[in-house]
């Protein structure tokens, strides 16, 4: 028969929490960032599609 598992501390969640944590605030600066340089049209690695083939359509 299967025995059950032994509980995890509270500590160990809590490291495993801070660090998912830690994770998603890495991702949300670096979010944060490249939607400032998208903004700020400083962005290399974008493609911005030019204002002027959207005058033209309509």
């Amino acid at each position: 028969m299967a025995c059950p598992k032994k509980k995890t501390s509270k500590s160990k969640r809590s490291m495993r929490r801070a660090e998912w944590k830690r994770q998603a605030s890495f991702q949300a600066k670096k979010a944060l960032s490249i939607g400032k340089s998208i903004l700020t049209e400083r962005a290399q690695g974008f493609y911005f599609p030019e204002a002027d083939t959207e005058e033209e359509e309509e």
